[in-house]
C-alpha cells in the first residue's frame, strides 16, 4: 500500500493541473480526491519491493527442487525399465 506522503504528492500535482477559477473549491475537492486515491490504490493489492524479491527467491528455489525432482524422477524411471 502506498503511504499517504506518496497519496498527499499525487494529490498536489492532480490540484496542479486545476485551472485557476477551480482553486476555490480546492480543500473540498483535495480531500475526496485523496479519499478516492487511498479507494482505488487499496483495490490494487501492491506489495513492497522486499516482499516481491523474496518471493521471487522462494519461486526460484522451488523451481531449482522441481527440475532436480523430474532429473531423479527421470533417471528412476529409466532404471526401472533398464530392470524389466
Amino acid at each position: 500500500m502506498l503511504d499517504n506522503q506518496t497519496i498527499n504528492r499525487l494529490s498536489d500535482k492532480i490540484n496542479q493541473l486545476l485551472p485557476p477559477g477551480m482553486q476555490q473549491v480546492k480543500s473540498d475537492f483535495d480531500a475526496r480526491l485523496k479519499t478516492l486515491l487511498q479507494q482505488q490504490l487499496a483495490q490494487l493489492e501492491f506489495v513492497s519491493r522486499e516482499e516481491f524479491d523474496i518471493q521471487a527467491r522462494v519461486l526460484q528455489r522451488t523451481r531449482a527442487k522441481l527440475e532436480a525432482l523430474e532429473e531423479k524422477l527421470g533417471q528412476l524411471e529409466q532404471t526401472l525399465t533398464q530392470k524389466e
